[in-house]
């Protein structure tokens, strides 16, 4: 017997834009038209004969009927791409990684080419943002984020639990060595919301009182990159500025570092299941492997 099956190009439509609930991010994804997006889903309704999308303000919503649809059929098309995945010899296709900006640029993003020379046939697209990706609707395969203290209440890998260390611009302050006087002479910069200048103090034996960090406003970047033109000192992560320490830009002004908060890596439990995914990600975890200390626990 013959089975029912609708065209499968309304049934990729159909699915893209039930994951992402916008016609224009479904079309994206597929390389077509928001117009051949709309004409497949409106086919697809015509011969399911029921209504499988309402508009919302800010794109598309399931009904009742094509949520349970998309319940239905999406079991089946994970196991098509397993199945056609499992026959390749090497992982391939695009994995996308969100990440928060700074980590990305300076942790990640100097990782690509190597990444590229040994998983060629994996697209690695990294995507800088603060704005935290929904993996449940598949906006990125990964995502980095940082936890302050902790764990994730997801699953998730510890990525980097660097510590934290005083930076500057080579030639800012005498002998590039923090002393007690400086603390009230230049701009303090940090990487994160927390008194972290307050907390260095009390560890390396200067009067925390010394010190007045203000209001946070610099985020992570512009604080970061302001640092490097030598516009104060900054706090921040040994895995984020260890790029600008070997090309010279900055230097560490004291040895003595703390640990407070760390990034994780978290996998999409439907994209974890794809061999591309699987593969960046131990590639991801054997690279930044310096990054994490010997008990894998953040301190603070």
């Amino acid at each position: 017997m013959a089975r029912t099956l609708p065209p499968l190009n309304a049934l990729r439509a159909f699915e893209a834009a039930a994951r992402h609930e916008s016609f224009s991010r479904a079309a994206e994804e597929l390389g077509v038209s928001h117009s051949a997006i709309s004409r497949h889903v409106r086919g697809l309704e015509a011969r399911l004969g029921v209504q499988l999308f309402r508009d919302v303000s800010r794109g598309v919503a399931l009904t009742a009927e094509g949520g349970h649809y998309m319940q239905r059929i999406r079991p089946a098309f994970d196991v098509i791409a397993e199945a056609t995945e499992g026959l390749a010899d090497t992982p391939a296709g695009r994995v996308v990684v969100n990440s928060e900006p700074l980590f990305a640029t300076k942790v990640i993003a100097p990782l690509l080419r190597k990444l590229q020379q040994d998983l060629p046939e994996i697209e690695l697209r990294l995507i800088a943002s603060d704005q935290l990706a929904d993996l449940d609707r598949f906006e990125a395969d990964m995502a980095i984020r940082f936890a302050h203290k902790g764990v994730l209440d997801v699953p998730s890998d510890l990525i980097s639990d660097a510590k934290l260390f005083p930076y500057a611009a080579p030639g800012l302050v005498p002998d590039n060595r923090i002393r007690v006087e400086h603390l009230g002479q230049y701009q303090l910069f940090r990487d994160r919301h927390e008194l972290v200048w307050t907390k260095w103090c009390a560890i390396a034996g200067f009067d925390p009182a010394l010190v007045n960090e203000g209001e946070w406003r610099a985020r992570m970047p512009l604080a970061f990159e302001a640092a490097i033109y030598g516009a104060g000192l900054y706090m921040g992560s040994a895995d984020c500025a260890a790029v600008e320490v070997v090309s010279g830009r900055l230097v560490r002004l004291s040895d003595v570092g703390f640990r407070l908060g760390a990034f994780h890596l978290l996998t999409s439990g439907q994209a974890g299941r794809r061999k591309a995914v699987r593969s960046v990600r131990t590639w991801l975890l054997d690279h930044t492997r310096a990054l994490r200390s010997d008990e894998n626990q953040p301190d603070g």
